[in-house]
């Protein structure tokens, strides 16, 4: 049984619209203008136990929106969803006590006391035995490598050492399921990696269930298997990450160097020049005229070394968001030690 189970799912917004100018604002006072909004559109979703998802979409594509839903921060407009068999709008305790939901743009630690302070709180509202809270409090210190912070005020502290402390109360109950949105936004390379690191150690010991949004690539690629695409509400893609490009990219990309001293005029032939370093040449070809188009290229040129490649997956995935307006629906399908960071 899955341990998320989603069923035409929406979520709409009555909107009020304010015009311009005094007049209308007075106006607004007596007759106000509403517009509806729908967030979410019917989406189905199943996730199994120990999955690590990725939700991907561009700004406003309803991802938020469906972590909020899941986690019972706001009630649908229409549809059903199971969380470890708890319907999640009806705030039961015993599924406040299953799940935890991280925003990177949200702190749920007090801002002037250390994190081990606020951590103490979460420790009597989740009624945690002590040992076993400081068990989990050493463990996670120590993998996340902020034992030493664990004293100094939160507003003290970096972007990523944050997130940090953030990922500790989220995951010092023990949840089986985690929702993650965005818990990378603004950190640095160094930062986001660390992270990406104890996730996916701490997710493969655990096995706990994981559903990520992020607009990061290299979140999805580090982490995630299976990746779920939403955007105008609705999920177009559920599948495997390779997938995707083998799904929405019409191209491949040729890079041909060449063995002639002056570049030819006639590049265009082969396919859609996008980079030249001469003697090297970067080309898009159609994906059914590769063959044919190299072909070309070899009798009408001296060519000495030839490589083919997939376009960038964050290629892929932007031009399907400009497309998906026009889009149809994609079918479904669902194909050490501890790190110091």
């Amino acid at each position: 049984m899955p341990i998320i189970e989603v069923s035409q799912l929406t979520k709409s917004y009555r909107v009020y619209q304010k015009r311009e100018g005094l007049m209308d604002s007075v106006r607004g006072l007596f007759h106000r203008e509403y517009r509806e909004v729908e967030a979410v559109k019917g989406i189905d979703l199943k996730v199994e136990q120990g999955e690590f998802v990725a939700f991907l979409g561009p700004n406003g594509a309803g991802k938020t929106t469906t972590l909020k839903l899941l986690s019972g921060v706001i009630n649908p407009t229409s549809g059903s969803a199971k969380v470890m068999g708890f319907t999640p709008w009806e705030r039961k305790h015993e599924y406040r006590r299953r799940f935890a939901l991280v925003m990177g743009q949200k702190n749920q630690l007090w801002w002037d006391l250390p994190a081990q302070e606020s951590y103490r709180l979460h420790q009597q509202i989740y009624g945690i035995d002590p040992t076993e809270f400081q068990q989990r409090l050493d463990e996670l210190s120590e993998l996340l490598d902020v034992k030493r912070l664990l004293g100094q005020p939160v507003r003290e502290l970096s972007l990523g050492e944050r997130m940090k402390m953030e990922l500790m109360a989220a995951l010092l109950h023990n949840p089986d399921v985690l929702f993650l949105d965005e818990p990378t936004i603004g950190l640095d390379v160094i930062a986001q990696h660390n992270i990406q690191q104890f996730l996916k150690y701490y997710q493969e010991k655990r096995k706990i269930t994981i559903l990520l949004t992020s607009h990061y690539m290299k979140d999805v690629a580090a982490l995630c298997k299976r990746v779920v695409i939403i955007a105008d509400g609705r999920i177009h893609y559920d599948g495997s990450l390779s997938g995707i490009i083998d799904k929405f990219s019409g191209s491949k990309v040729v890079t041909l160097q060449f063995a002639e001293d002056v570049q030819p005029d006639n590049l265009s032939e082969i396919g859609e020049v996008i980079e030249t370093n001469w003697p090297k040449a970067k080309i898009h070809i159609p994906r059914n005229e590769v063959a044919a188009r190299l072909a070309q290229a070899l009798r009408d040129h001296v060519v000495e070394d030839v490589s083919v490649e997939d376009p960038p997956l964050e290629d892929v995935i932007a031009d399907l968001f400009h497309s998906v307006g026009n889009h149809p629906r994609a079918e479904t399908s669902h194909s050490s030690e501890a790190p110091q960071v």
